[in-house]
């Protein structure tokens, strides 16, 4: 049955241009990210394997072309509910977990079966959060996930729901996917979902709803993502408001995304090669919307959006900050004024002192993550903070709380040790693009 799938379907689905049997100028590292509703009938329950024989032929052909690929696959849930004949989702934190187990094995099974058919080896990568808590285990992963690469194996990336609990898990495949991609520097992120592109509302109550192109900016989107437009499929968790998440995630590390059909995988390869021609003639972005609209005119590319990863010289380069920004869930907050965070984003940046802080949120240990809010004076209220960065304390929090106003000299005094004169080195300290480069204005700091 696998074979006769991997036969036909080239022959009953539209290939939209010759882009996949051409050999690409250039090679890129691609993660495509399947949500369950790619794999799994929303009704019945069975897998798609007319469609996920597409989504293996099309990788396949992107491995041929010499770019190295990424997926980041849902469905083991899903694929479990099946095989033990459920048609709802278990409220039972270790019933979920049970399905997960048995349904796990079964896709990768059934990913394994149909790349075996192409030749195309594969390796399954389950994580939590838990597993990149530390930076060695950043590092690790990374390292992993590129040597597959360089060995011409297809990693299959999912979360361990057999083992994450809400406390340690990434939340969705669409974050985990655009942290996959910025944890190996990745060129482009495909978020495969149930519509073409992202619209300015949801087109399925809005028939006035416009197509968005490109995005530059994704701070500047006007777009509508309310509890219809924005929830996932029956079988899946994401929606359009994860992926934007995702996207403004992926971008900040200076990942391309792509938002485009699932039901149309072989779309992957026309994109490519039209953001190929698109970087060859080093278009500005009125220009790429123009050529864009002109070929989807022509039928050249598919429906889709694109978010532009942001600039070299203003995209996270440092593997540490991103893993602080993103690897980490935060445990708590730490209120600080303008002034202080003005000392922490400057070229020659300072570490939070004791001195800089003002209030302190929440319960948390030594060494762990926590928010950076600033609020404009040490005198406004609370309500007035927004969250800048993030940063790993030297300090829990009962610690800080007895020690924030004072100066570093007065910590020994007051705790009866000293572990360092900093709350945060400046090591441990991170912030988003859009942060650092907008440092003097509090109204446009807000992550």
């Amino acid at each position: 049955m696998v074979e006769n799938h991997l036969k036909s379907t080239a022959k009953t689905k539209k290939i939209y241009s010759n882009s996949c049997t051409m050999a690409s100028s250039k090679t890129y590292t691609i993660v495509v990210k399947l949500g369950t509703s790619s794999l799994v009938d929303e009704v019945t329950r069975e897998p798609r394997i007319a469609n996920m024989s597409l989504i293996v032929e099309t990788i396949s052909k992107l491995r041929r072309q010499g770019h190295k690929i990424v997926i980041v696959s849902s469905g083991a849930i899903a694929f479990g509910m099946k095989r033990m004949g459920l048609s709802k989702k278990p409220s039972k934190l270790a019933a979920v977990q049970a399905l997960a187990s048995i349904g796990q094995g079964r896709l990768i099974g059934l990913f394994d079966d149909l790349f075996r058919q192409l030749d195309q080896r594969i390796a399954q990568i389950l994580i939590t959060r838990n597993d990149i808590m530390d930076f060695t285990q950043y590092r690790n992963a990374r390292n992993t996930l590129n040597e597959l690469l360089d060995m011409g194996v297809i990693p299959i990336v999912n979360e361990n729901d057999t083992l994450s609990v809400a406390e340690i898990k990434f939340g969705d495949n669409d974050t985990l996917s655009a942290i996959t991609a910025g944890m190996i520097h990745a060129d482009y992120l495909f978020l495969m979902t149930d519509v073409q592109c992202l619209y300015t509302d949801n087109p399925r109550s809005n028939p006035d709803a416009e197509p968005i192109l490109l995005v530059d900016k994704i701070d500047d989107l006007a777009v509508k993502t309310d509890t219809e437009s924005g929830a996932g499929s029956q079988v899946g968790t994401g929606g359009m408001t994860t992926k934007l998440i995702a996207a403004e995630l992926a971008t900040n590390a200076g990942v391309t995304t792509i938002i485009t059909l699932s039901s149309q995988p072989y779309y992957i390869l026309d994109i490519v090669s039209n953001i190929q021609t698109s970087e060859d003639k080093h278009l500005t972005i009125d220009e790429q919307i123009k050529q864009m609209k002109i070929d989807l005119a022509a039928n050249k590319i598919p429906l889709h959006t694109r978010f532009l990863g942001l600039p070299r010289d203003t995209q996270i380069k440092s593997d540490r900050k991103f893993w602080l920004l993103h690897g980490l869930k935060t445990k708590g907050a730490l209120i600080i004024d303008q002034g202080c965070f003005n000392a922490l984003t400057r070229k020659n940046r300072a570490g939070l002192l004791p001195a800089g802080v003002i209030d302190v949120i929440g319960n948390f240990h030594e060494s762990e993550c926590v928010s950076i809010k600033v609020i404009p004076t040490r005198h406004s209220p609370l309500s007035e903070a927004i969250d800048v960065g993030h940063c790993r304390v030297n300090y829990s929090s009962a610690e800080i709380k007895l020690i924030k106003g004072l100066q570093s000299s007065q910590i020994e005094s007051t705790l009866g040790f000293a572990d360092s004169e900093y709350i945060a080195h400046r090591d441990n300290l991170a912030f988003p693009p859009v942060v650092t480069s907008s440092s003097d204005s509090l109204a446009s700091l807000a992550i």
